[in-house]
């Protein structure tokens, strides 16, 4: 992914994220659930938005994952990726967020959502960093300050991770440590 310039004021958003919460279906994935005959469900998952998410906890930030639908394959994604924070099934987002932020002791200004959807238009709508993948809709990105270059399950969680790691000095790191390994044994 090709940083453009990021405007100044999104990177000092940016710099004050300690929390990064996602939204599932139609932000971590393309939105479409497949029903199996038996009862059961799949998504899809972009490798590339798990990887970020791996590192952003690696790099000291807090992820988790506040979802209205409750989905075993999002219990098992958010396993692979150490993801422990995970709300499924919820009935008010904001409420959810709140209960989140108060636990975790956080300011709204600490906090990025990505989200995709008016039953994501409340926490949007408080944060600090509100995020939306390019396919959202009209409302949702109304309400964000970033808007990604890429839709839902395709990367979008993978840019605003970077975007966030970047503008606090955490990106180069990451991309530093795969280097060497690569010089490893020379």
């Amino acid at each position: 992914m090709n940083p453009e310039p990021v405007p100044p004021s999104l990177v000092a958003k940016a710099k004050k994220i300690k929390l990064m919460l996602f939204d599932v279906d139609g932000v971590m994935t393309d939105g479409a659930v497949v029903l199996h005959g038996d009862g059961t469900e799949s998504k899809r998952f972009h490798i590339r938005d798990g990887i970020a998410m791996v590192w952003a906890q690696r790099a000291g930030l807090r992820v988790g994952l506040l979802s209205a639908r409750h989905s075993a394959s999002t219990a098992q994604r958010a396993a692979q990726l150490g993801v422990t924070l995970v709300h499924q099934g919820v009935s008010s987002k904001i409420v959810t967020y709140d209960q989140i932020v108060g636990d975790m002791v956080l300011t709204d200004d600490e906090v990025a959502y990505m989200g995709d959807d008016i039953v994501d238009l409340a926490v949007l709508g408080r944060v600090g960093l509100a995020a939306v993948p390019s396919d959202a809709t009209a409302e949702a990105r109304a309400c964000a300050h970033f808007v990604s270059a890429y839709a839902g399950g395709d990367g979008a969680v993978r840019e605003v991770v970077e975007l966030v790691l970047r503008a606090q000095g955490l990106w180069a790191a990451i991309v530093a440590a795969y280097e060497a390994e690569g010089h490893a044994g020379q």
